[in-house]
């Protein structure tokens, strides 16, 4: 027979991971203001290795418009440049031979519109994947009823899973809510 706790248990854990890769995702969207998460994604050449940026320079936000990179070994600013340039950061780097600087524009209205989608749509497929859990462990519960589960049990189930679901659903629009604030924020 089907254990009701550790199913619901398992629902939350997925749920909580689409969350979890909302806000991960929407923090390499670029809003106009200097973060070191959109630099998650580069990996530079190191010693015959792809390591991520992070692990060969010190990464910071001296302001809000600037993305300072000072490199442990001064041979590595060439290759930091190169998979700075190769990814899809989109920003061309300034060097002056010991800091590799990125200064981050001014994003355009129509640039803004454009994140807010980007952002709506990425927030989109985390909901989608909160439902899709919700409709798995609900029909893993109905099943559960031909196996020996009360009907009652099966309801209080659903009950809860709900109570989950518009719990994820309510946190995934915070985090929306949020960015979308941050991008159209001049």
């Amino acid at each position: 027979m089907i254990d009701v706790k550790a199913t619901l248990q398992e629902s939350e854990e997925r749920m909580q991971m689409a969350a979890m890769f909302l806000e991960e995702s929407l923090a390499r969207v670029r809003a106009g203001r200097a973060n070191v998460a959109i630099l998650d994604g580069v990996r530079v050449e190191s010693y015959g290795q792809k390591v991520p940026i992070n692990q060969v320079a010190n990464v910071s936000c001296p302001d809000a418009r600037t993305i300072a990179i000072k490199p442990w070994d001064k041979k590595a600013i060439r290759d930091i440049e190169k998979a700075i340039m190769d990814s899809d950061v989109g920003i061309t780097p300034e060097n002056n031979g010991e800091i590799i600087r990125l200064g981050i524009p001014q994003p355009t209205e129509e640039r803004r519109r454009d994140l807010v989608k980007q952002c709506n749509q990425i927030g989109e497929k985390a909901k989608v994947e909160v439902r899709n859990v919700r409709g798995d462990i609900k029909d893993r519960l109905k099943k559960a009823i031909k196996d020996g589960l009360s009907e009652d049990n099966e309801k209080d189930a659903e009950l809860d899973l709900q109570k989950l679901h518009d719990k994820y659903i309510k946190k995934i629009d915070e985090l929306l809510e949020e960015k979308n604030k941050e991008i159209m924020t001049v």
